[in-house]
């Protein structure tokens, strides 16, 4: 059985994450006792094992952008992200109070509870279509604070492949977001 980080919560359900310093975390509900939690982790050990492999050979294959390159991406950035924005806003209908750009590592974008979209620079390394999803999804948090049913259909009302682009955006990613 592998050795885990626990993370207890308000939460629901148990979840697995191999983090990006290839640590095995698991969030839990409170109520859960340790013996499901082990018991849960050994049942899903050769998801771990596949993943803790996948996450290392990206870790190897992927360097860190230099000073020159990461000014570009932010330049970058600031150009096509509000763009974005703005042409996804118009069609759902939704204006988010700010757009900044960040140096966030672990998460591609976020929105504030003040509706404010926050994208990460490095966000710009992914192929359009998965940025365009993570505008989109930013978006859809202005109406829904959750990752609901109805946060997903709205998704899916505008961009009706967004599982396609998902899947284009975990094949992009290394930082455990």
């Amino acid at each position: 059985m592998y050795e885990y980080r626990l993370n207890r919560s308000e939460r629901k359900t148990l979840s697995l994450e191999i983090t990006s310093g290839l640590e095995v975390l698991v969030r839990a509900p409170w109520h859960v006792p340790i013996r499901e939690i082990d018991r849960f982790v050994e049942k899903h050990g050769r998801w771990i094992a596949e993943k803790l492999e996948k996450r290392r050979a990206l870790l190897e294959e992927q360097s860190e952008p230099s000073s020159e390159q990461i000014e570009e991406l932010k330049r970058r950035a600031r150009v096509h992200l509000p763009a974005r924005v703005a042409y996804y806003g118009a069609i759902m209908g939704l204006s988010p109070s700010s757009v900044k750009i960040t140096s966030a590592r672990k998460r591609y974008g976020s929105c504030s509870y003040k509706n404010g979209l926050c994208f990460s620079y490095r966000l710009m390394l992914c192929p359009e279509r998965a940025i365009d999803y993570v505008v989109v999804h930013e978006l859809a948090h202005i109406v829904h604070k959750n990752h609901g049913r109805d946060f997903y259909a709205l998704i899916a009302s505008v961009l009706p492949d967004y599982k396609e682009r998902i899947k284009l955006l975990k094949a992009n990613d290394a930082g455990g977001r």
